[in-house]
């Protein structure tokens, strides 16, 4: 695991994942609408949506590096949940001839929609919980902090894994269960304190022990898992929180209170700085970040040799 601080600078002015039996309605954790509208509300707001672009770009980016190592030129490659385009940011036409922006969001989607890209670009409203895609349609989905808003996390892997053609290939990113555990930890002491008792006011999110068995579950292969945590120094609490509704990225929990007491959010911020604070004053929030990528089933794909095919004694190969 690698851990990574990402300084934003302020103006002075200033889970467990959720299934459900064959043939039974998926368990619901999250309230789409509602992430939708957060999504919209924030997207409308163009310049501030804007400077807090800085976490979600910078995981872009490391989705995009893993796909450039895949030495292949796709045609066509969707980014399911592209938020406002931060993954189109780090392609280049080497890559890919065309990108398909999928995102409930429809604001979000049009936010850039005249920033220059290096490809042809394409912009569908997508529900990352329904696919519309045909089966063996697409040679390669990469979806960068999006997927830990789903309910259904197998079922929509199952969806990925069916629209890929045979050797096509899944790259994902999105917040492990350790994200801002600073912040819920702080949240859940104050509450015990002024309330006594607590409510989800961070969402739960996906283990990282999980996503190989997920991957694996979906019906992909070759999987590979890898776990960032990057670190983000805020003034306080409460700028976290403005950054949080910034980024759509706020609570979208069924059963959230709509409302926090403002004694309960004082407390909390004093708590969060006592227990995690910098020496300078700030607070550090951590951002888990799981990236995966798997590969659909093809004929085609290296296979691991059939146990005792082997020829030549281990041992004696490390004793030459």
């Amino acid at each position: 695991m690698f851990a990574t601080r990402l300084v934003h600078r302020y103006p002075l002015w200033r889970r467990y994942y959720a299934t459900a039996s064959h043939g039974a309605a998926s368990f619901q954790v999250f309230n789409r609408d509602v992430k939708r509208m957060q999504k919209d509300r924030a997207a409308s707001q163009v310049e501030t949506s804007r400077t807090v672009d800085y976490l979600k770009d910078e995981v872009a980016a490391r989705v995009a590096d893993r796909l450039m190592d895949i030495k292949r030129e796709f045609n066509t490659v969707v980014d399911l949940g592209s938020g406002c385009g931060h993954v189109i940011k780090h392609i280049n036409k080497d890559m890919m001839k065309k990108l398909i922006m999928c995102d409930v969001s429809e604001e979000a989607l049009r936010r850039d929609a005249d920033q220059y890209s290096p490809v042809e670009v394409e912009r569908r409203v997508v529900d990352e919980e329904h696919l519309p895609f045909e089966e063996n349609s697409l040679e390669a989905v990469v979806s960068s902090l999006s997927m830990h808003w789903v309910n259904d996390l197998p079922g929509a892997l199952i969806q990925v894994r069916k629209a890929l053609v045979p050797d096509g290939v899944f790259v994902g990113a999105l917040f492990g269960g350790d994200t801002l555990f600073e912040l819920r930890t702080s949240l859940q002491l104050a509450e015990l304190e002024r309330e006594s008792g607590v409510s989800p006011h961070v969402s739960p999110m996906t283990d990282s022990s999980d996503i190989a068995r997920l991957l694996s579950r979906a019906g992909l292969t070759l999987t590979t898992v890898d776990v960032d945590e990057i670190v983000v120094d805020y003034p306080s609490m409460f700028e976290l929180m403005d950054d949080l509704k910034a980024m759509g990225e706020n609570n979208a929990v069924l059963s959230r209170r709509p409302i926090i007491k403002r004694d309960t959010l004082i407390a909390a911020a004093s708590i969060y700085k006592e227990l995690h604070g910098n020496p300078d004053g700030s607070v550090p929030a951590t951002f888990q970040i799981i990236y995966m990528i798997g590969w659909k089933p093809s004929p085609t794909q290296p296979l691991p040799k059939k146990r005792g095919s082997a020829t030549q004694s281990l041992k004696d190969v490390l004793e030459d």
